[in-house]
């Protein structure tokens, strides 16, 4: 015969079961509702979108060109097509942009209120990109001039669509821009055609270097040489010449100057004493990144007068 005690026992254990499948009931009840909202909105949502048409927007990066380019700076421009399936414009919130380099962060921002994309059309957004190359070279110091390197371009464009709300679209493409350096110039020598004290005629013999890892294809030049500090003259040509990555090219470049306006240089020179000479220019190249125009400049060479013995006649070269 059960206690008293044992009996309350099991009437509680009856009265805690009874409450907690109350409670799972209660619960389910919660959870079936919830769910039948949701799926009420959802269904709602989906009525309205087939109703009205409404849908979410795509987009992707179909270029980054690169308009510009020197040896401080690359100006990227990444070009976006956003498409808008809605009979409505739809406001473009912000624009986050990534630029790095074999995971390594180069360079990053954000456009704010970036523009409305019209109703069932589409809009190529244009996002403009600085690359300093001081920075990013003392940052990373193992990115060198001359170097190519990868890229990969992040965008995260934001819109708000109704029925949709807030929506990011996640972009990228990846792609490759160069650290560009400069050519190495040297004058060789200078070979005089003419010579007299009211004109000379003279033809720099120019050896052309060119210092990165891709072709330059010369299309012209500007130049100025000194002797001893006197500017003899330069010009302004167009030429023609391929020069291979890490490859060497030589060029004859004409000059026309007055010997007499040189005072004492002149005659040292004449005197094989030798005189400093600098030249100083730009290239305009094209490479398979875009037309750069890079500087030229050579300071602190030495030449002389001297006969040429391998040429018959009185014809002087300074070497």
């Amino acid at each position: 015969m059960s206690s008293p005690e044992n009996t309350e026992k099991v009437k509680r254990g009856f009265r805690n079961k009874d409450k907690e499948d109350k409670q799972v009931k209660e619960d389910e009840e919660k959870g079936g509702f919830v769910e039948k909202v949701k799926d009420l909105i959802e269904d709602v949502g989906e009525k309205i979108e087939e109703k009205i048409g409404f849908g979410k927007p795509t987009a992707d990066v179909t270029a980054v060109h690169i308009p510009h380019i020197n040896l401080k700076k690359a100006e990227l421009v990444a070009h976006v097509l956003v498409k808008n399936p809605n009979p409505i414009p739809i406001p473009l919130i912000d624009i986050n942009y990534l630029i790095e380099s074999d995971g390594r962060k180069l360079i990053s921002g954000l456009i704010p209120d970036a523009g409305t994309i019209h109703s069932h059309g589409s809009e190529t957004v244009k996002i403009p990109v600085n690359l300093i190359y001081d920075d990013i070279k003392s940052t990373y110091r193992d990115i060198k001039p001359g170097s190519i390197i990868p890229y990969r371009i992040k965008v995260d464009l934001i819109v708000y669509v109704p029925v949709f709300g807030r929506l990011t679209l996640p972009l990228e493409k990846t792609g490759e821009i160069p650290v560009p350096y400069k050519p190495d110039i040297d004058l060789e020598k200078i070979h005089f055609e003419k010579f007299s004290f009211e004109e000379t005629v003279a033809v720099l013999k120019l050896k052309l270097e060119n210092k990165n890892d891709f072709d330059l294809a010369l299309n012209g030049l500007d130049y100025d040489v000194w002797l001893s500090d006197v500017n003899i003259g330069g010009a302004d040509l167009e030429k023609s010449a391929n020069i291979g990555k890490n490859g060497i090219s030589y060029m004859d470049l004409p000059i026309t100057f007055r010997p007499k306006d040189f005072g004492s240089a002149l005659w040292d020179m004449m005197r094989g004493r030798g005189t400093g000479y600098t030249m100083k220019g730009h290239v305009n190249v094209d490479t398979p990144f875009g037309a750069m125009k890079l500087p030229i400049s050579k300071e602190g060479g030495t030449t002389r007068l001297k006969k040429n013995k391998e040429d018959s006649g009185d014809e002087d070269e300074v070497c």
